[in-house]
């Protein structure tokens, strides 16, 4: 399980661009928890404490407590929103989370065992799908990523969600397929040889490549020419 992060908070009386504003003067960053049913709260966060976690880059399926004056709340990010041209922090939007809540959320995956993977030692490439696997889940049992272990893989071997062991109570969001999560893809060059030996044996089945008599022809006739 994902370990839960603690971020120290600071309520906000005002809402709107203008009280916004003002507080990014300060060095905070403005940000809102709704959901479970209660009002919208507006607080603010320190900056480089917020940009700290967000640099992990596993943020948005990062349990946190936000700890407001005297009370505790459990949420997690919903929305990170930056300037556009200055590209710094400027909004994020956490959903309060209640007692025995399951969510939606994307678990990133951590791929082992390349060297142990037949078809990369001959130079096949992993062609990852899906570096991220959203699942649903109880929100205080947040997986921290998934393993794929691609020991034993050929080209032309994949990794499916059916091979993947999902902790108690986490079920994918895409029930209706086994999707795929990775594949061992053919080197650009093994490929580009079976498509030219493709070829050549359509030629072959076409006649287009002359037989060993009609070479012994063809060499007769140009000399007979000189």
């Amino acid at each position: 399980m994902a370990d839960t992060v603690l971020l120290e908070a600071t309520a906000r009386d005002r809402a709107g661009k203008g009280a916004a504003r003002a507080v990014r003067r300060e060095g905070r960053v403005p940000a809102v928890i709704y959901g479970d049913k209660k009002d919208p709260q507006t607080i603010s966060l320190g900056y480089q404490e917020l940009m700290k976690q967000v640099q992990t880059g596993r943020f948005l399926s990062t349990l946190v407590d936000i700890q407001v004056g005297g009370e505790k709340i459990r949420a997690i990010p919903r929305d990170i929103q930056f300037d556009p041209v200055r590209d710094f922090l400027v909004h994020v939007d956490f959903l309060r989370l209640g007692k025995g809540a399951r969510i939606a959320v994307n678990v990133p995956c951590n791929f082992i065992n390349q060297e142990e993977s037949p078809g990369i030692r001959r130079g096949g490439v992993l062609n990852v799908v899906r570096f991220e696997i959203e699942v649903y889940c109880p929100a205080d049992s947040i997986p921290e990523e998934f393993t794929i272990d691609l020991d034993g893989l050929d080209i032309g071997d994949g990794v499916h969600i059916s091979a993947v062991a999902l902790p108690e109570g986490v079920e994918p969001t895409i029930s209706d397929r086994d999707f795929t999560i990775c594949t061992i893809a053919a080197p650009a060059g093994l490929t580009e040889a079976e498509e030219a030996g493709e070829e050549d044996e359509e030629g072959l089945e076409a006649g287009e490549v002359p037989t060993v008599a009609e070479d012994e022809a063809a060499d007769a006739e140009g000399t007979a020419e000189e």
